[in-house]
Order: C-alpha cells, then sequence, then structure tokens
C-alpha cells in the first residue's frame, strides 16, 4: 500500500495542472501578498460584536474574541479602532486601554478637542501577544471630577463601533497530510470568516458524484454554521490557490495518477499548484463507492487517519426521524437549558454582566393558535442586594423584551416564598415566563441579563463593590412540546431561514434536487452552496439527497423538489409554466397578485387561495440579469412543495444565492413570499400569498381553526345546530304533552 500510495504523490505533484476557470461570481478573493503570506480583516462585528461595544464607569470593558487559524502564523498584527468619547473625562486621568490576553498593547488619550467626535485610530499590536485563542479588551479609565464621583455616572462613557477592523497578516505553515486533522485545514473553527471552499468534481458529473458532493459541502456547511458557505464548482480542473475538495470516480480526473483503489478511499494531499494548500480526495471505484466514502468523510470523519483510508465497510445509517436535527429544538420533551449551553456560559459575574445568550432553533413549522406561548421554567442564583431596589433578571429574545424576574434582598431571604438561601451566599429563585412562538425562529436567541439597580449614596461614599454572581441552572427548561406542526404554504421566508421544507428530515431524504441535464459550474455552485446553506441549519449533512436530471423528475415525484436552472438549460420551466408565476424565457413575465389591494371577504378566505386570478401579468424585456426565487405546490404530488431557483443567465445564480445566505438587517429585502426577484443586491417579493398548507393539526384545533378562518361554514354550523336544538326541543315537548295527555 505505501509504494501503490508513493506513486499517487508522484503523480499529483509531477502532473502540471491548468487552474480550470470557475464561475466567477463563486470564486474566493486572493488576498495573497508576494512573499506568499496573506492579509485579511475581521470587523469586530465578524468577533461577535453584535452592535457597539459601550464602556461605562471607572472602569467599564468589553471583550472579543479572535482566534488564528492551525496553519497559519501572524507575523503582523493592527487594529483600526473607530470610537467615540465622553467630553466630561477629565483627560488627565482618563483613557482607553487596549488589551491582548490581558496585557496592554497600548492606551489612548481622550484629549478634551476630540471628545464627542468619531475618532480613528491605528494600533499596532506586538505579535509575540498573540496566542492560537485570543481576547481583544477594551477598557475605559473614566474619571470626570478631581472630587468624590459617582462610579456609574452617566457621563462615563466611551462607545467602540463593531465596524472597527483587526488586520492580521499571517505566514503559512506547512501541515503534514493527515485525515485525522480533519476538518483542517479545509475549515478551521477558529477562521471567523466566510467559508469558500471549491469542491472539484469529474468534467461531467453524473448524479451520484453530485449527491457525494451535497454530501461535503452540507457537512462542511454545518460546521462553517454562522460563518456561512460558499462551494465554487471546478469541473475537472484544479484551483490555482488554496484548499479543495477533489471527487474522483473511477480516477476520472486528468493529471492525477491513481493507483488500483480498494474500494471506497479517502487520503489528503498537497495542491501541486499551491504547496501550502492542501487537496481531500474523495474517491471510488464508481459512483456507489465515491457516495460511501463521501459519508464516511461527513459521518465518521473521527476514525480516519493517515495519509490514505480506504473504507472497507460502513453500515447503512439509521433513517431519521422528522425534526431530530441537532440544531433543531425538540419538540417531543422539555429541552434543559444545559443542553443548549455550557455551565461556563450559563454563569456571569460583575456588577454590569454581558446577558447570558442560549440559541434558540425551532422547527420553523411550529403553530400556535390561542396559546399563551412557550413555557420557559428557570431556575437561577444570584447575589441577593444589600436592600430593596429594582434589581431583575431580564428575560429577551432576539433584544427584544418578554419579562423580569425578581432579584431580592438580603433582608428578605428568610421570608421570599420565590427563593432559598443557599451555602455560597447566593440566593436561589425559580420562575417561569411564556415566550410568544413567533420570536422563537430557526436563528434566534435567548438572553438573560442580570440588571443591579444602583442606589445613589451620600457624598464621598459611593463604593462600588464588584462582587456580584449569577448563574442558571443547567435544568432549567424550554417547553415546545404540545406544538402542532402545522404551516401556510408557499414560504420562501422559513425557505431562507432553515431551508425548508427540504430539512424536515435532516438528511434531506425526502428532498430531489433537479438540475438541468447540461448543467454547468453555476448551476452546480449554486447547489452546493445551498446545500451548505441546509447543512448550516440542521448541523447534520445531506447524507441522502437525491439529485436527478429535469427529464427524470418523475423518479422523485414523492419528494420535495429542489429545481436549479438557468435561462432555457432548465426543461421544467416549460413543463411547469402554468404553475409558474414568473418566466424567464426570453423576455421576463412575473404574475403580480393581487392581495395586497384585497380585503378579506365577508365569507372567509379560500385555503386555495392561489387559484384566484391573478391582478396582472407583466412582461419586461431588458438586458439585465435577474434570479427568481418561486415556492409552489408540486404540479406532480399534492401536498409536496418545489422551490425554484433559476435566472435568465448562469451569473445570476450567484446574486440569487448570496441573497439568500447574506444576512439583510432591512426585512424589506429579504427572499420572502412566493416568489422573490433578485436584482443584484435589490431583493423584490411580488407575490405574498397561501396556496396549500403542510402538516397537520389535531382533529378538533383543525375543526376550531378552519370555522375561524371560514365565517359563512361557521354561520351554517351555528343555524344548523339551532336548527337540531329546535327540532330536539320539539320532540321532547312534544312528548311531554303526548303523555300528559295519555294520563288525562
Amino acid at each position: 500500500m505505501r509504494g501503490a500510495w508513493s506513486g499517487v504523490i508522484r503523480g499529483v505533484v509531477c502532473g502540471v495542472l491548468v487552474a480550470g476557470a470557475m464561475a466567477p461570481a463563486f470564486a474566493a478573493s486572493d488576498d495573497r501578498l508576494p512573499d506568499g503570506s496573506r492579509r485579511y480583516q475581521l470587523s469586530l462585528k465578524q468577533l461577535g460584536a453584535a452592535g457597539t461595544l459601550t464602556l461605562r464607569g471607572v472602569e467599564g470593558s468589553n471583550t472579543v474574541p479572535f482566534s488564528v487559524r492551525t496553519d497559519e502564523v501572524v507575523s503582523a498584527a493592527r487594529l483600526r479602532l473607530n470610537y467615540a468619547y465622553s467630553p466630561a473625562l477629565l483627560a488627565d486621568l482618563s483613557h482607553i486601554n487596549v488589551l491582548v490576553n490581558g496585557e496592554v498593547a497600548a492606551s489612548l488619550p481622550v484629549p478634551k478637542d476630540a471628545a464627542g467626535t468619531r475618532q480613528e485610530r491605528v494600533i499596532d499590536i506586538p505579535t509575540r501577544l498573540i496566542t492560537e485563542f485570543n481576547r481583544l479588551s477594551l477598557q475605559l479609565i473614566g474619571h470626570y471630577t478631581m472630587q468624590c464621583e459617582n462610579p456609574l455616572h452617566s457621563s462615563l462613557w466611551a462607545n467602540i463601533s463593531n465596524d472597527s477592523t483587526l488586520e492580521l497578516t499571517v505566514a503559512p505553515l506547512q501541515l503534514k497530510n493527515d485525515l485525522a486533522l480533519l476538518p483542517v485545514p479545509l475549515f478551521d473553527r477558529r477562521d471567523a470568516r466566510r467559508l469558500t471552499l471549491p469542491i472539484v468534481l469529474p468534467a461531467s458529473p453524473d448524479n451520484a458524484s453530485l449527491e457525494a458532493a451535497g454530501t461535503l459541502a452540507s457537512w462542511f456547511g454545518a460546521m462553517a454554521g454562522y460563518r456561512g458557505a460558499v462551494f465554487p464548482a471546478s469541473l475537472g480542473q484544479i484551483p490555482q490557490r488554496g484548499h479543495a475538495v477533489v471527487l474522483l470516480n473511477g480516477g476520472s480526473l486528468p493529471g492525477i495518477d491513481l493507483p488500483p483503489l480498494a474500494g471506497p478511499t479517502v487520503a489528503i494531499v498537497a495542491n501541486p499548484n499551491d504547496p501550502a494548500s492542501k487537496l481531500l480526495l474523495v474517491m471510488g471505484r464508481d459512483s456507489t463507492q465515491l457516495k460511501t466514502a463521501a459519508k464516511a468523510v461527513a459521518i465518521g470523519n473521527q476514525a480516519l487517519s493517515g495519509a490514505l483510508a480506504t473504507i472497507t465497510d460502513l453500515k447503512a445509517l439509521a433513517p431519521r426521524e422528522p425534526y431530530d436535527a441537532p440544531r433543531w429544538l425538540r419538540t417531543d420533551r422539555p429541552i434543559k437549558l444545559g443542553e443548549l449551553a455550557s455551565a461556563q456560559a450559563l454563569n456571569v459575574s460583575g456588577y454590569t454582566p454581558d446577558a447570558i445568550r442560549i440559541p434558540l432553533a425551532a422547527p420553523p413549522d411550529l403553530f400556535a393558535w390561542r396559546e399563551r406561548g412557550v413555557p420557559v421554567q428557570l431556575n437561577y442564583r444570584y447575589t441577593p442586594r444589600p436592600a430593596r431596589d429594582k434589581s431583575t433578571l431580564n428575560v429577551a429574545v432576539d433584544n427584544a423584551f418578554v419579562s423580569a424576574l425578581p432579584i431580592l434582598a438580603t433582608d428578605v431571604i428568610e421570608n421570599a416564598a420565590t427563593g432559598t438561601a443557599v451555602t455560597d451566599g447566593t440566593l436561589a429563585a425559580t420562575g417561569k415566563v411564556h415566550v410568544p412562538l413567533a420570536m422563537i425562529t430557526p436563528q434566534s436567541q435567548l438572553q438573560l441579563n442580570y440588571f443591579y439597580d444602583y442606589t445613589k449614596k451620600n457624598e464621598c461614599e459611593d463604593v462600588l463593590i464588584d462582587n456580584m454572581r449569577g448563574a442558571i441552572a443547567e435544568d432549567s427548561t424550554i417547553d415546545l412540546t404540545g406544538f402542532p406542526h402545522f404551516i401556510a404554504m408557499p414560504n420562501l421566508n422559513v425557505f431562507r431561514n432553515s431551508g425548508f421544507p427540504f430539512t424536515r428530515l435532516a438528511d434531506l431524504s425526502e428532498t430531489g434536487v433537479v438540475l438541468a441535464g447540461n448543467a454547468g459550474q453555476s448551476e452546480i455552485s449554486a447547489y452546493l452552496t445551498l446545500l451548505g446553506s441546509m447543512g448550516a441549519s440542521t448541523g447534520y449533512p445531506a447524507t441522502d439527497v437525491t439529485v436527478v436530471r429535469a427529464d427524470q423528475v418523475d423518479s422523485v415525484s414523492n419528494k420535495d423538489l429542489l429545481v436549479i436552472g438557468a435561462g432555457r438549460d432548465q426543461a421544467l420551466l416549460k413543463t411547469w409554466a402554468s404553475s409558474l408565476p414568473f418566466g424567464l424565457d426570453g423576455s421576463k413575465r412575473y404574475t403580480v397578485s393581487d392581495l395586497v389591494y384585497r380585503v378579506m371577504g365577508w365569507f372567509g378566505s379560500s385555503l386555495r387561495a392561489g387559484e384566484r386570478d391573478a391582478r396582472i401579468d407583466m412582461a419586461v424585456a431588458s438586458d439585465s440579469t435577474d434570479a427568481v426565487f418561486a415556492g409552489f405546490e408540486s404540479p406532480i404530488t399534492s401536498g409536496r412543495s418545489v422551490v425554484m431557483v433559476s435566472s435568465n443567465r448562469p451569473d445570476g445564480l450567484f446574486d440569487a444565492v448570496n441573497a439568500l445566505i447574506t444576512p439583510d438587517a432591512d426585512p424589506q429585502n429579504q427572499v420572502r413570499g412566493s416568489l422573490a426577484v433578485v436584482r443584484g443586491a435589490k431583493v423584490d417579493s411580488l407575490v405574498d400569498q397561501t396556496t396549500y398548507h403542510v402538516g397537520r393539526l389535531p382533529p378538533v384545533m383543525g375543526l376550531q381553526w378552519y370555522l375561524s378562518q371560514n365565517p359563512l361554514t361557521l354561520g351554517l354550523f351555528v343555524l344548523a345546530g339551532i336548527g337540531l336544538l329546535a327540532c330536539l326541543a320539539y320532540l321532547a315537548l312534544r312528548s311531554v304533552a303526548r303523555r300528559r295527555l295519555d294520563g288525562n
């Protein structure tokens, strides 16, 4: 085996490959320097600062983490800091410290003439302070008077903008070829930037090769998570620079001399065009073995080691259950908060601690009707206050306030009905809040913030003792049981946020991806990036996704369909033309709904609103590049969903996918509704109406909900009920009268 593998190495190193022309829109930007090192920037927002960092008090501070990739070493670092500070600060006594891992890298003065205005300062950070995992801290030492001062006076502030950037210059480190390092170096969790990882396929990939590539893309996407991931496809050619995944089906990639394979095989080698980078080779003698090798990497990578590994046995995976995605909250039992966050993350300290943040990713089709909300049982501890004040534990979801729980004082501990003292000097308490289900989305966050009230004392008696502690018990729970799965479709908003309905099963076993027969790099890149996004939502690779061509769509008629195509290449654009609210063949046609003009009728809304006539059919002829997301019920099987991603030009698919995976604070510029048109960075939703429902309600709730949506039917039920009661009353009275007459 060693001699055979050395032949692979010689074949790869000696093979001079010309880099393929990737789809330009999906290619990674080149940030290399002439000496082989790289320079890149990370904003504080990318490092986790969701908003402006506010430093308050005499010693206010805030910290963001940053890390260095395993295959890089920092040769230079600088911080470009954008900040402002209070005009009340005394320049002689006040300053802003920049610390890296607890050591001062710089102290910035706060002169009066620059106070209250945005400042920019470039700070060189000594590389000796930087390790693998780092903490960048900003600290305000603030004073506003030479006399006695209030340590939390409102004039003691400095704001650090989260658009401040950390610039790192890094040199590559040569890692050995060892599968035990996976996913490093192709993906490194220390890297906060979006992952861009090319996937190299045979020049004419078959469906099974595309399924294997989708499994790997979703695996890397699951690991990338919040960073996002883009997977440029290359057909038959290795990229000139950077890491890449290469799928070889029977040694079909020119330029790589492979030994006879003994079965599904995984290997890692240096990129012959860029020796500092690696190629992950996923190989098989046929498509079946290639899929097995891809599943082995996605599911069993912890067992891989060495430069090459042959998969001798891979047991079939147990079928996934609906809604069992690792990143989604379970709906069959209450979930302990300790399952969602570490014990360290559930503990805070300090007088003004940061919020405890717990990710909440609920299935997007949960149905709440006449419900109080999702019950959250909180068991918490805190340092009791010396006297009664307004201190509380504030509960919020995505910065939207939900409720406040009490923080008691020392003099009420013995008599407190809601808490008991424990041996460490803290007070244990319990509380229950109800969070509206609509606030819990596939990307929401539960925020628990200890707020300690500050009571002003007499002059020169304001001494702040920062010994406050707070903790949320790991056995606190959130309970989603009792909420049925039922949602109005089409709904591109849930597709954007969670990949639903395809992610209903985390392995995408009920998903069919339909590509054109001549799908090129743009279409395949869009497919891989979309599957990476679904992996990020579920936290699980798409091990059972099915890829077919347009003429094979009947073979996946029992699945939800993701259709990707460009221009005239996608035959289903013509086949399903009557079901589509758009057309991109020749001129661009959009069917615009009149929903925004329609007031709900007296007789209720139809569950088949999509059957109503459109208000207008609009056709436009232009030379622009447009892309379209369209959702509709499958023309093949009722109850199944179709999401079509199409563009009049292949390069327009990048704009579509980028609009889907790029967070946007403006809800009016997001993919939503049932039809969304993407023109560059602008997104317009032209149709937003209900056409069908998926899921099932309990019988009684289903009947109640149906009647609430159809007042006419409800009226008929009421009249029928009145008539039935009248008949029963008539018969009962007639019987009484007959008995009375018979008695006489």
